[in-house]
């Protein structure tokens, strides 16, 4: 039997969410349930067609822009856009804030739209709360890197960090290894939550998607935006053409 190499059988004729997963593999299943959460269906048939790169094999972020002795993660993640684009995805996302320091190399490979998850994030605390103070829970190396610090002023926005970012890591780090659930991951969250608000923070948003595991340790003191899930109700809303549940 003679298979057809005749790429566009592939193609769908539905809207294909391409996803750049496995930074890490516990947040991009974490994506992946919200988007399933969110959906506004009562079949399968209802739920939005993912195709997902769950490459854990991407080089370190952290390695790279936190220890400075990494690899660049930039051309697996070029790689990944090029071959999910090339599986006839419509537009691609990437549910980790971190490796969109390297999002232009992935917009660069391909001709689809690459979502930006701070920009997206960033729209949704300015619509509900404009002129906020933001609390940043998320990797140091989003800090070291500016990357949410480019897309505040256009905003009306301004961003407060906790005192003590190695307290997160050390969690973040702690999600990634299975320990997300131990009693002493969730104190240490909730330690560096309650710093920043403390430090005058109207909002808090989750800026790791590793946090979005655990987001339920936090007590709600203050409100919460997750940035998966603002990223799964946006795709929700533009793979279907409704309006997400929640």
């Amino acid at each position: 039997m003679t298979l057809s190499t005749d790429n566009s059988a592939t193609i769908a004729d539905h809207t294909m969410v391409g996803v750049l997963g496995g930074m890490g593999p516990d947040a991009t299943v974490a994506f992946m349930q919200k988007v399933i959460e969110v959906t506004p269906g009562e079949d399968d048939i209802d739920h939005v067609h993912m195709l997902v790169d769950n490459n854990p094999k991407v080089p370190s972020r952290i390695k790279a822009l936190i220890d400075g002795d990494g690899e660049s993660p930039a051309p697996a993640i070029a790689a990944m856009a090029r071959r999910l684009e090339q599986a006839g995805c419509d537009f691609l996302v990437m549910p980790c804030n971190t490796a969109h320091y390297y999002w232009s190399a992935a917009q660069q490979a391909v001709d689809i739209p690459v979502w930006h998850i701070v920009e997206r994030t960033l729209d949704r605390v300015a619509a509900e709360m404009p002129g906020a103070r933001v609390g940043m829970l998320c990797s140091p190396a989003l800090r070291k890197i500016g990357l949410y610090e480019g897309f505040i002023e256009p905003r009306g926005l301004s961003l407060v960090y906790p005192d003590n970012e190695d307290r997160v890591l050390d969690v973040i780090r702690a999600v990634k290894r299975g320990a997300g659930r131990a009693p002493a991951t969730h104190a240490a969250f909730i330690e560096a939550a309650h710093d920043v608000q403390a430090r005058g923070a109207d909002v808090l948003v989750l800026a790791c998607t590793e946090l979005s595991v655990i987001r339920d340790a936090l007590d709600g003191r203050v409100p919460i935006i997750d940035t998966v899930q603002v990223l799964a109700e946006d795709v929700v809303a533009a793979a279907t053409g409704k309006a997400p549940h929640g």
